[in-house]
């Protein structure tokens, strides 16, 4: 098997999580890692980096101070072309989902986005992705190419320690020619609400499970006797029940709490996407096959209407 080379992932100052995931999973399959990370006076993302990667190349450019997907895109086809690596691994978030298809298109190479499962079957992948809300796996099956893309779902693995001492090699620029049609203009930051779920230590997050607004404030009173913060999946967002601030899973906010209490979420792959990181996760649902469970430390297949009151008794009971 040839290299397997990561695309590193950073916004503002920071390295993105995903990347460690990534350099994670590429050191699970075996075979040399190399990440390539785009940027501007990215020295100290290159030193972690080396701890999960056996090479680290760095292109330390004014051009990638900012993400332009066409400039990375340039950039990655490139370094592909001289590298030739057996593998290349991208984040299947914003910044890789801007990339990965046109780059594949532009090197006839074959591609899948959203994997959720990697391993090697010789020197081609076995990529597994979720179909139906999460409720079947499917296998890609790859033609024969010499190099394959894939584009792996966010907290599908956790992030791993490291112990690599990889070396950092600076090359140049591979992008020659200046990129004009299109360019950065500035970051908008969404605002947030009152409470900022992505820094929360508890989570009580609730579906439709719930039924109706009018059992909000049970909910919340359970939150509240947890010390929990509230969060919800798009259902609940979508039928005004929380603001979208509240919204867990790709479309809304990703969390990892040390607890994620889960009330009537079936656990369709867009939620789970958001909160997968979490510590440990608790769920209650009525349906004993809600895929929720797959990923549930502990669960409970009752009514949650019955589950919850006789929760919030014995909080209060505890509390004297």
């Amino acid at each position: 098997m040839g290299d397997i080379l990561v695309l590193a992932e950073h916004r503002q100052g920071e390295l993105r999580e995903v990347t460690l995931e990534l350099l994670t999973l590429a050191g699970q399959l075996g075979g040399n890692v190399v990440a390539l990370l785009l940027g501007s006076g990215v020295d100290d993302f290159a030193g972690k980096i080396a701890g999960y990667a056996d090479k680290v190349l760095v292109v330390d450019d004014p051009m990638f101070a900012n993400f332009n997907g066409m400039a990375y895109q340039a950039a990655l086809a490139e370094i592909i072309k001289s590298e030739k690596p057996g593998l290349v691994l991208i984040g299947n978030t914003g910044q890789g989902m801007d990339v990965i298809g046109a780059l594949a298109v532009e090197l006839g190479l074959p591609f899948t986005t959203d994997a959720v499962a990697v391993k090697m079957e010789g020197d081609k992948p076995e990529v597994t992705r979720q179909y139906y809300g999460g409720k079947i796996d499917g296998t890609i099956d790859f033609k024969d190419a010499d190099t394959y893309i894939v584009g792996m779902r966010e907290a599908a693995i956790p992030a791993g320690e490291g112990g690599k001492s990889g070396e950092v090699a600076k090359i140049d620029n591979p992008v020659t020619s200046e990129i004009t049609a299109r360019k950065f203009l500035e970051y908008v930051e969404a605002a947030i609400g009152d409470v900022d779920i992505t820094q929360s230590t508890l989570l009580v997050s609730v579906g439709r499970g719930i039924r109706e607004d009018k059992n909000m404030p049970m909910m919340e009173e359970l939150a509240g006797l947890m010390g929990a913060d509230i969060s919800g999946s798009r259902a609940v967002v979508d039928a005004g029940w929380l603001p979208t601030d509240r919204q867990v899973g790709i479309s809304g906010k990703t969390v990892k709490p040390k607890l994620y209490l889960a009330l009537g979420i079936s656990g369709a792959f867009q939620h789970v996407t958001g909160m997968k990181g979490s510590d440990l996760v608790v769920a209650i649902n009525k349906d004993p096959d809600a895929p929720i469970f797959q990923y549930a430390d502990y669960g409970i297949v009752d009514d949650l209407l019955k589950v919850v009151p006789a929760l919030i008794d014995k909080l209060k009971e505890m509390k004297g």
